[in-house]
């Protein structure tokens, strides 16, 4: 198993790119969320791969991230989701996107992606759900109570002020960010996290 491949970036194409490592070029699929973030042709890169070995073909999934390829494969862990299905999601959402449509159970921002229907995007919320918490999308602790631990069932001021903002037409990403740069107190409701959120809306 690749663990990572480090070396210079050669190729850039729609859907893949090309490192070469020890006068090896390595051929990786990627999502568009990463061939945004690649430096210039000749820099420097390190990809975390997923190899898929199948009986006629050898393929490898990239990711500039550790977080964003565990993503991937808790993707691939839901019944239906391919590296192609997984992919296309991750091309369409980036990860964090991803998180936090999952945390919202808003299917209907994952099934945006290309291949991905409505019943496919609500079995990724019902089977990753529980992979996804508050402080994986947000800056602040997970916190709804003084003093004592938080209900998991209760929903948090944050994750009702981030419902409220996706009502206004933001989308979950620009929400979470929003909601991610309020010093929640334990004693803000969530209508006192949503005013603060409004304000750093016009600096996303």
């Amino acid at each position: 198993m690749i663990s990572y491949i480090k070396g210079i970036l050669t190729e850039k194409e729609e859907d893949r790119v090309t490192v070469e490592a020890g006068q090896v070029g390595f051929m990786i699929q990627v999502p568009l969320s990463v061939l945004e973030k690649l430096p210039p042709l000749g820099s420097e890169v390190r990809i975390y791969t997923y190899m898929q070995v199948r009986e006629d073909d050898i393929s490898l999934f990239g990711f500039l991230d550790r977080s964003d390829l565990r993503m991937f494969r808790d993707l691939l862990g839901v019944s239906g989701v391919g590296p192609k299905g997984a992919l296309a999601i991750l091309g369409a959402l980036d990860p964090g996107a991803l998180r936090s449509a999952i945390f919202l159970a808003d299917d209907k921002a994952i099934a945006r992606a290309p291949g991905i229907g409505i019943k496919t995007a609500k079995r990724i919320v019902l089977e990753l759900k529980d992979k996804v918490k508050q402080e994986d999308i947000l800056d602040i602790p997970a916190q709804d109570t003084v003093g004592e631990a938080a209900d998991p069932e209760a929903p948090s001021a944050a994750r009702e002020a981030i419902q409220a903002l996706v009502a206004l037409g933001y989308s979950t990403a620009e929400a979470s960010r929003a909601v991610g740069r309020v010093e929640v107190a334990p004693d803000m409701d969530s209508e006192a996290v949503l005013k603060a959120s409004l304000r750093y809306l016009s600096f996303l």
